[in-house]
């Protein structure tokens, strides 16, 4: 039997959670989400990126012993046969303010770009809008309300331009929910990596945020591999799982790409001695997405693939990672990766160690357990 409870101390808000630990081996049908539960003070998370990439903490985990390194150790923990696998999705300026006909505020979150002209998105207004409506939006835009798709309101954009380019001139970063302070001009460098190419998400690949390019030219003469796959990242990535259960959450679908260079790359080390690296549990979600039995499949696609423990890796040999919220499908992977009750202790340790947590806090470094 699990009891979670919440309360106050000193202005923070802390969860605590008594974990059975019997849980390990239970089936996951049987999973509850208050299982993913952990102790964390808000004071732990962070609101501001470090003062420099890379100069983050690291905690190492590795067949159950923890180790409290820097991010700036990665070079000595990767081998010259190893392959690092980045997401190089670039985050969009997603957020847009405006009015209903009604007059009503509204906001909008866009959560993917269908076409030049149509959106899905997050439409957050004391009634929500019918199709047909028109929303004035900021910088004199405007969007006709198509029709509901679930949670989401397609929209269409008026005119000709493109809606990334409009989005681009007169949108807002959409920092996570976590962050307290609205966009400023540190979160529009910080909140994307060096490496930012393909445009799409509305999150960031966190992991990635520890990366500037003397770290990736050190790896690269270290010879360790770089490759690249693209997977957009949704906002769903910050919500809780609100099911009683585990098996009862459904994922939102998210689109990927893994090119045929990465593909070679990661057979290639697979037939040798080397050890695939996923750069965050996104470049992870996309290269298990794709990987028939034993093979992985170049191309473009779309995955919905939840990754609880009790799952079958069949590419990823090491992660690294941020630390991620309690209750939510990135924990769940992390302890599918890592182990149960390891990565739970490995919390544990970081919240007494006083780690710095989510989009902007330290990383981690997991590799599998058998």
């Amino acid at each position: 039997m699990l009891h979670v409870r919440r309360t106050h101390f000193c202005h923070e808000q802390i969860f605590y959670i008594v974990y059975n630990p019997g849980f390990a081996w239970l089936s996951p049908a049987l999973m509850r989400t208050d299982e993913f539960d952990f102790v964390l003070p808000e004071r732990l998370i962070a609101q501001h990126p470090p003062e420099r990439r890379g100069a983050s903490h690291m905690l190492h985990v590795r067949d159950g012993v923890f180790e409290d390194r820097m991010f700036a150790d990665l070079l000595q923990l990767v081998g010259p046969d190893d392959v690092l696998v980045l997401n190089d999705t670039r985050v969009i300026k997603a957020r847009l303010t405006g009015s209903k006909e009604s007059g009503g505020r509204i906001e909008v979150l866009v959560e993917r770009v269908l076409d030049e002209h149509q959106v899905l998105a997050q439409v957050r207004a004391s009634h929500a809008p019918k199709p047909g409506s028109l929303l004035s939006l900021a910088g004199g835009l405007q969007a006709e309300v198509l029709g509901r798709d679930g949670e989401f309101h397609r929209l269409r954009f008026a005119g000709s331009e493109d809606v990334l380019d409009l989005l681009e001139r007169h949108g807002q970063l959409p920092l996570p929910p976590y962050i307290t302070h609205a966009a400023e001009a540190e979160d529009e460098l910080r909140y994307q990596t060096v490496y930012a190419k393909a445009a799409g998400a509305v999150a960031a690949p966190t992991a990635g945020l520890h990366f500037d390019e003397a770290m990736l030219q050190a790896l690269r003469d270290k010879g360790v591999k770089i490759a690249w796959v693209t997977l957009h990242v949704g906002a769903g990535t910050f919500q809780p799982v609100r099911a009683e259960h585990v098996r009862d959450h459904n994922m939102h679908s998210e689109r990927y790409e893994i090119p045929q260079a990465t593909a070679d790359a990661i057979a290639a080390t697979r037939a040798g001695q080397g050890r695939v690296i996923a750069v965050g549990t996104t470049s992870l979600r996309a290269l298990e997405s794709a990987a028939a039995p034993g093979v992985l499949q170049a191309g473009r696609a779309e995955t919905d693939i939840f990754i609880t423990p009790g799952y079958r890796f069949r590419i990823v040999d090491v992660l690294l990672t941020n630390f991620h919220l309690p209750r939510s499908t990135l924990l769940m992977l992390v302890c599918a990766f890592g182990g149960m009750d390891e990565m739970l202790a490995a919390y544990r340790h970081a919240v007494e160690k006083e780690y710095r947590f989510f989009s902007y806090g330290d990383a981690m470094l997991i590799e599998r357990k058998p």
